[in-house]
């Protein structure tokens, strides 16, 4: 199940690098893109739950777990900001990427 949390990261992370330099460059995402990308972070979030609950991965799922949710808090916020019609700030697309960048380092480096 982790391993499948991984694969939907990685693919939620590469959206979210086309979201990030559109945004670098001034421009609004898509929504569809946006949604995807949240879509996908629910998911592999949902997971990576299991995968703690399962209790198989021990307290360094736990922790990556509590760093994705972090990451997950900055996205909504990202969102309501997208929802504005306005460019989020660099510096908060930039935190929201590297919670999430921590997080998923986490997961892989339990299944390595």
């Amino acid at each position: 199940m982790l391993a499948y949390a991984i694969i939907i990261f990685v693919v939620a992370a590469l959206g979210g690098a086309v979201m990030a330099l559109g945004l670098m460059k001034g421009k609004l995402a898509p929504w569809a893109l946006s949604l995807l990308h949240a879509a996908l972070g629910a998911s592999g979030l949902v997971l990576v739950l299991l995968t703690v609950m399962e209790g198989s991965y021990g307290q360094r799922a736990t922790v990556a777990l509590v760093v994705l949710v972090v990451a997950a808090l900055g996205g909504f916020y990202l969102a309501s900001i997208h929802a504005k019609k306005v460019v989020a700030p660099k510096l908060v697309i930039a935190v929201h990427a590297l919670a999430a960048a921590v997080g998923l380092g986490i997961l892989v480096s339990l299944v390595v």
